[in-house]
Parts: C-alpha cells; sequence; structure tokens
C-alpha cells in the first residue's frame, strides 16, 4: 500500500525512493547484460568459427592465394588422395576459408616471416619492422 503524498516533504522522500529504486533497477539490468554475455560466449565462439570456416576473408589476395595453393597441393594431392570426392571438395574449402581468416589474424607476423627468409637472417625475425612494406610504427 502506497503513501499517500501529503505535503512537500512527502513528495521529496518519494521521489528520493524512486530515484534509488531506479538506480537499483538499472544496476541489475546491467548485471543480468553481463551475466547473459558471459552465457552466450561459448555460442558466441561457435559462431565465429563456423563464419570462418564458410566465408573466406579477401583483404590478403596474395597470401591467400598463396595458402590456397598449398592447401590443395598438400591436402588434395596428399593427405585425401583415396578419399571420396565429396570429401576432397569440403575439406580444403573449409582449411581455406579458415586459413584465409587466420592469415588475415596474423598478417604482420606472416609477413615479417617471409621477409626474414628472403633476408638470409637466421633467427626467423626481421632485423627491422621499418624494412617491411607495410608495416605499422
Amino acid at each position: 500500500m502506497k503513501k499517500k503524498i501529503r505535503s512537500y516533504d512527502d513528495l521529496e522522500r518519494e521521489e528520493k525512493l524512486l530515484e534509488e529504486l531506479l538506480l537499483a533497477q538499472k544496476q541489475l539490468i546491467q548485471a543480468d547484460i553481463l551475466m547473459l554475455k558471459r552465457q552466450l560466449k561459448p555460442a558466441s565462439v561457435a559462431l565465429q568459427f563456423l563464419n570462418n570456416i564458410t566465408t573466406a576473408d579477401k583483404h590478403n589476395p596474395l597470401l591467400t592465394q598463396g595458402a590456397n595453393t598449398a592447401i590443395d597441393l598438400i591436402l588434395k594431392k596428399i593427405v585425401l588422395a583415396r578419399a571420396g570426392w565429396l570429401t576432397k571438395m569440403l575439406v580444403p574449402f573449409f582449411v581455406k576459408n579458415y586459413s584465409s581468416h587466420f592469415i588475415a589474424d596474423h598478417k604482420q607476423d606472416i609477413v615479417q616471416k617471409i621477409f626474414s627468409l628472403f633476408s638470409g637472417n637466421k633467427n626467423g625475425k626481421a632485423k627491422a619492422a621499418s624494412t617491411v612494406p607495410g608495416s605499422e610504427n
């Protein structure tokens, strides 16, 4: 049962009470949203993985084409040589799509390793990041 407001002081007390209640409700909603995000994290990761294997990243065509050629050679000709036609078609498709996203995520490291191979550096790292074209300093 609500109290009847009879004076200005009663009105101010009721307003303060309602503001506190509103703040508590906002905090409760924020906590619920954080809990939902944590609970949906595995589904989000699974959907991201599904997206990575079904769509190709087109931002690095040169690196992606090199990886696709290597995947075709290794998977189709060697690993899946005796597999059925569906397996020979689907497995390289998924691996190519996933590798395109992997290349996009690790582009800088891959480019540095490639340049270090051609520079004669034995430790696998480029001498200076400024020598790699397209590097961000």
